[in-house]
């Protein structure tokens, strides 16, 4: 707790607010000398707001029911200023700053959940994968209102998240509102070290691969790459097509979705952005070279598809490199850059929009799939009668198929020794594997005929 001590001035005179204007603008013009010593005129000072500032916070020296310490009163003003711009515009004291690098670090004491703050709330954008949040069943688009029955209302996003933070084994409760629950739920979840693997890669049949990118680190282009030769390896040859799940991704390193969209393309503008000032004004290219030799894509998206996984969606969407499945993305199409005020304290600001290369903009819209498919269980019909197939008549004929020593035609079991279909576990993905199957099959026959004219 900080201490505090009385205030006995009183009411400023005018010559007094004055004086504090004076001072706040001294510290205006001294503070960020790339922005205001070098273009001073065009930020002119708005001396009736300045001066209003001061009657207020000389009042609340004043008259609040409590005194309190002019270097809170001046972070609550910097605090309010920043976080009634946009959501995700904020002021980061030392302890947040240092959070802040804690966290990019890739390794950490919490729950593994993306969050933002809406309507005084914090927003999970996603979970992440294989973490205590996602194991517990917390859901992209819940509103936390509550951590530890402490009320989440006029927290800011950074004191609910250093609220979640913590120790590992240690316990936290949190009561959620989701959407299409008849009263808010209640979750016990025990912190751990969150370690975050970027990239998870299996084959789903052969020919058909799959790779996931549950965020976007600075070695994730890479893993990438490093997956799908493994893949190909596994495959003995290339792969007929691939499915990239970016489901419940929340974001991560623009280079690192730069360099994903650039694998899969040869040519073309893969995300500019847009800003006001010269250095938010950015635009990447394609470099020749398709990690899949063409090979057909299906890219799943969801609610929790944040920032960077729209920038590789939206690209590969605009070059129609690769059909987009699943629900519309979240839509966070803002470039917040860290500034550094000093050594120990920063502010997160919005500085630019991220467009696609069609020129669609990311934010509040997100990307709209191609093919939309529900988040659905699908499962296997049961019979009490078994149907009646040629093979049950009696005397019927064989077709030659290889037997196993009982006498029963040998089949393939499922992939990866699962023993639930790919539909009841998850119909998305199972919907984009079919999808994926058909494109590949299309393409082989227009390629067989193209063969056969030119012969």
């Amino acid at each position: 707790m900080k201490h505090t001590r009385p205030c006995n001035t009183g009411y400023l005179s005018r010559a007094g607010a004055g004086l504090l204007i004076g001072v706040l603008l001294g510290v205006m013009i001294s503070v960020g000398p790339g922005v205001f010593a070098e273009r001073p005129e065009h930020y002119n000072v708005p001396l009736d707001a300045l001066r209003t500032f001061s009657e207020v916070y000389v009042r609340v020296k004043k008259d609040y029911v409590k005194p309190v310490d002019d270097q809170e009163l001046i972070e609550h003003a910097i605090r309010g200023m920043l976080s009634g711009l946009d959501p995700h515009s904020a002021y980061l004291n030392a302890d947040e700053f240092k959070e802040l690098q804690i966290g990019t670090s890739g390794e950490f004491g919490g729950l593994g959940i993306e969050v933002g703050m809406e309507n005084g709330f914090v927003k999970v954008i996603a979970p992440i994968d294989d973490t205590p949040a996602q194991r517990a069943g917390i859901q992209a688009g819940d509103l936390i209102i509550r951590i530890d029955d402490k009320p989440v209302k006029g927290m800011t996003l950074n004191e609910a998240v250093k609220l979640m933070r913590g120790k590992k084994g240690t316990k936290i409760k949190l009561t959620v509102v989701r959407e299409g629950a008849d009263k808010p739920l209640e979750f016990t979840i025990v912190r751990d070290v969150i370690r975050v693997k970027s990239v998870k890669s299996r084959m789903l049949e052969p020919g058909f691969g799959y790779v996931r990118i549950t965020s976007f680190q600075s070695k994730t282009t890479r893993n990438l790459i490093d997956a799908i030769k493994k893949l190909e390896k596994k495959n003995k040859g290339p792969l007929k097509g691939l499915v990239l799940d970016l489901r419940n991704n929340p974001g991560g390193v623009l280079n690192a979705a730069v360099g994903v969209a650039d694998a899969f393309l040869d040519k073309g503008l893969i995300v500019y952005t847009e800003g006001r000032v010269a250095d938010a004004k950015l635009r990447y290219s394609a470099t020749q070279g398709d990690v899949l030799h063409g090979a057909p894509m299906v890219v799943l998206i969801n609610g929790g598809s944040a920032s960077a996984s729209e920038i590789v969606a939206g690209a590969l969407q605009d070059h129609q490199r690769a059909i987009i499945m699943g629900r519309r993305s979240f839509g966070k199409g803002s470039v917040q850059t860290i500034l550094p005020l000093n050594e120990e304290t920063a502010i997160k600001l919005t500085t630019a929009l991220y467009f696609t290369p069609s020129g669609r903009s990311i934010q509040a819209e997100g990307i709209q799939p191609d093919i939309e498919v529900q988040n659905l269980r699908v499962a296997e019909a049961e019979s009490a009668v078994k149907p009646l197939t040629e093979a049950d008549l009696a005397g019927h004929l064989e077709n030659g198929t290889e037997k196993n020593k009982d006498g029963k035609r040998t089949s393939k079991g499922k992939a990866n020794g699962e023993t639930e279909p790919l539909a009841s576990r998850d119909y998305p993905l199972s919907e984009a594997l079919n999808v994926l199957k058909a494109v590949s099959i299309l393409q082989s026959k227009q390629k067989s005929r193209r063969l056969a004219s030119s012969a």
